[in-house]
């Protein structure tokens, strides 16, 4: 398994670029490859997918890109191609926000996710993306907000009305008074 290569891009086309190093050139599947450079040196972070009658290279810009990937294929349903597809369509952080915000409509936005796809996709990540350094924290405790208000009944328009308004900073319990209280006005 690679981490990830160093090298110099020497073709891109729509899917894909080739990565040269030390003469061998790399095919890499990537979302988006059009954003880098003929003849720039990069290094891209990969994944090596292996089936039974296919051996794939995928690449990606950042480390939480790679990780977001590997999420997705553990989704039951999502293959390399749904999830690629998904990663070329949106930022990380977007994504992430969307799942853990349970943004079904979002999801199905993507390119072969519909419905049913997109509700697998909260179901089974939703609290389990640890990408590293973002800022997840924040997405999670304005999250547990919203579940504690729709488990009161409240409607998701109202819902999203009063969390705009919410000091992130704070710990969960205050929030929810916070929450309350401005539902209350």
């Amino acid at each position: 398994m690679y981490n990830y290569i160093i090298g110099k891009i020497t073709e891109i086309e729509p899917t894909q670029i080739t990565l040269e190093l030390n003469g061998i050139g790399f095919l890499i599947i990537m979302p988006n490859p059009y954003k880098l450079e003929v003849n720039s040196t990069q290094k891209i972070y990969t994944y090596q997918h292996v089936r039974e009658d296919d051996i794939t290279l995928f690449g990606f810009e950042s480390i939480e890109q790679k990780k977001l990937f590997i999420s997705l294929l553990s989704v039951k349903g999502i293959g390399p191609k749904s999830a690629l597809a998904v990663l070329a369509s949106a930022t990380t952080a977007e994504i992430v926000k969307a799942i853990e915000g349970s943004d079904a409509k979002y999801l199905n936005r993507f390119p072969g996710i519909g419905p049913k796809a997109s509700q697998q996709i909260i179901l089974d990540l939703k609290g389990k993306i640890n990408l590293g350094p973002m800022t997840l924290k924040r997405v999670s405790r304005l999250d547990e907000v919203e579940d504690a208000l729709r488990a009161l009944g409240y409607k998701v328009k109202e819902i999203d009305r009063i969390v705009k308004k919410l000091d992130a900073s704070k710990d969960t319990a205050t929030l929810i008074k916070d929450a309350l209280r401005l539902i209350g006005q």
